[in-house]
């Protein structure tokens, strides 16, 4: 019991800090330089530009985050059971709450370099985050571990580079081909951090030795 209550508190910090850095940077990266890197957070910024004739100031993110995961955790909770959809559904109200609540700072400017390297690198490790409770966030990183079920030799992080390029290319046909280019290298960035954070950083080396004497090197 007193383990299970340790875990349980272990995984709430982790799904605080990973919702937390995943709303800093959609907010106040991502959303000032236009930068659709995918992602249910992608998708809201892109309803945010197309709603702002409509609405003032456009959708905010966080609603718009909230209501396009809600058909997703519907399949969650009849494919992957309760305790998943439980976890992941508290991570998504976290991230909606941060990114309702968050203020709109600038940080990277017009830099959309800045924006690539600090933007991907906060939300890889935030997606790393939350992904190591066994939880997601809702949105393309919930379809791919439902997808992986039947993909089970794919990472999780290679299923959400698919969906997520498939979002990217929607926001190239709005805010141009330009910033799909940029976001594609912001996409490489996240997943190169969250891989490192759920796989662990791997690395190995092949030495081919070239002897008249294999039997004796054996």
């Amino acid at each position: 019991m007193k383990e299970r209550t340790k875990k349980g508190l272990l995984d709430l910090l982790l799904l605080l800090a990973g919702t937390l850095l995943l709303a800093f940077a959609v907010k106040c990266i991502y959303e000032p330089l236009d930068m659709v890197t995918g992602g249910f957070s992608g998708l809201a910024i892109l309803i945010k530009a197309v709603t702002e004739h409509m609405v003032p100031g456009g959708i905010p993110l966080g609603v718009s985050s909230l209501l396009l995961n809600i058909p997703v955790f519907l399949w969650a909770f009849w494919k992957k059971g309760k305790t998943f959809a439980g976890k992941s559904f508290a991570a998504m109200i976290l991230l909606s709450l941060w990114l309702s609540i968050l203020p709109a700072w600038n940080l990277a400017g017009d830099d959309m370099v800045i924006g690539c390297a600090f933007g991907g690198g906060i939300m890889g490790f935030g997606i790393g985050l939350v992904l190591r409770t066994r939880s997601t966030t809702g949105g393309t990183d919930m379809l791919a571990a439902i997808i992986r079920r039947w993909l089970p030799h794919y990472t999780l992080v290679q299923i959400l580079q698919v969906l997520d390029a498939a979002i990217v290319l929607i926001g190239a046909g709005i805010f141009g081909v330009t910033y799909a280019l940029y976001a594609l290298i912001a996409i490489y960035a996240v997943y190169k951090v969250s891989d490192g954070i759920i796989e662990g950083m791997k690395y190995s080396k092949v030495a081919y030795i070239i002897s008249d004497k294999s039997e004796e090197i054996a």
